[in-house]
């Protein structure tokens, strides 16, 4: 796996952010094969929403940043273009709790040069989605 590099201020994965959730980026290649990023996480107490529980809103900017950095798969960063969002949907299925490793996945399904589709999940420690 290759590590994508953190930014300083990011709200996501930004290392001198106090508040930032603080997220690693590794390029990997999923089992079947397709291009995808991990990215791996802990909420800590500033990221609550319910008591014990990561607020949504911190889950969607991850699956955002995700599917985002995704698009720049091999690149090293060193681009000119960065993923806007445009349209994001998610559906939550399970409460991730404060405190614990998670993972989410993101990869590109479809792009051209002005446009791309990508979907991302985020995985609990057991392997359910969240």
């Amino acid at each position: 796996m290759q590590k994508q590099p953190n930014s300083a201020y990011c709200s996501v994965c930004g290392l001198d952010n106090v508040a930032g959730v603080k997220v690693r980026f590794y390029e990997t290649v999923s089992d079947d094969g397709a291009a995808e990023l991990l990215a791996r996480f802990s909420g800590r107490h500033c990221h609550q929403g319910y008591p014990g529980l990561l607020h949504g809103r911190v889950l969607t900017g991850v699956l955002d940043e995700t599917i985002a950095r995704a698009l720049n798969f091999g690149s090293g960063l060193n681009v000119e273009r960065w993923g806007i969002t445009a349209e994001l949907t998610t559906r939550f299925l399970h409460p991730v709790p404060l405190e614990t490793e998670v993972r989410a996945r993101g990869r590109v399904l479809t792009q051209n040069r002005r446009m791309f589709t990508g979907s991302g999940v985020i995985y609990l420690p057991d392997g359910t989605i969240a």
